[in-house]
């Protein structure tokens, strides 16, 4: 399976026990939802490999994990790596809840400049996230938070804002 057809679960963090078991992260917002996995595709130098698993329990974003078939001494070389799941499996999101990967190519509409251009990407910045709007030759830079999405129309693939006062005008003058 490529890499560009999963999404990141999270990461293997260190180990747990004598018997192998591991502690993953979960880097989701419901880790419980993937409580009822089969497998998890780990990434090595050899790509994304299926890894099945034996046992997991979960405890807010931290999972220990027993994997079928790896030997207390295999399951170190593990440690550090990326945790990944195909695509299909994510949940499906509603109402104004969206996976960033899944917005790109929308167009924006403003409620007081109307269309303001197409989500390039989504500039995932620590302290926020950022619509990066492209109209015309220009870049529009949006924050994305509830303040200012008004409505997603997955149907129409277009998102509604109500900007901040001036923000767009700073861009297109």
């Amino acid at each position: 399976m490529n890499k560009e057809n999963c999404f990141y679960l999270g990461k293997v963090t260190k180990p747990f026990g004598y018997k192998g078991e591991l502690v993953l992260f979960l880097d989701v917002d419901e880790p419980l939802d993937y409580l009822d996995l089969d497998s998890v595709l780990i990434e090595t130098n050899n790509g994304l490999i299926p890894y099945f698993i034996q046992s997991m329990n979960i405890k807010n974003n931290k999972a220990t994990v027993l994997f079928d078939g790896v030997s207390p001494e295999d399951s170190q070389k593990l440690i550090g790596e990326n945790l990944f799941l195909p695509m299909e499996m994510l949940p499906k999101l509603e109402g104004n809840k969206f996976y960033f990967h899944e917005i790109v190519n929308f167009s924006v509409v403003d409620e007081e400049k109307g269309n303001i251009g197409v989500i390039e990407s989504v500039l995932d910045y620590p302290a926020q996230a950022i619509f990066q709007i492209k109209f015309h030759d220009k870049e529009i830079l949006i924050p994305i938070i509830d303040e200012v999405i008004k409505k997603v129309d997955r149907e129409n693939k277009t998102i509604y804002i109500k900007s901040p006062n001036g923000l767009v005008d700073l861009y297109l003058s």
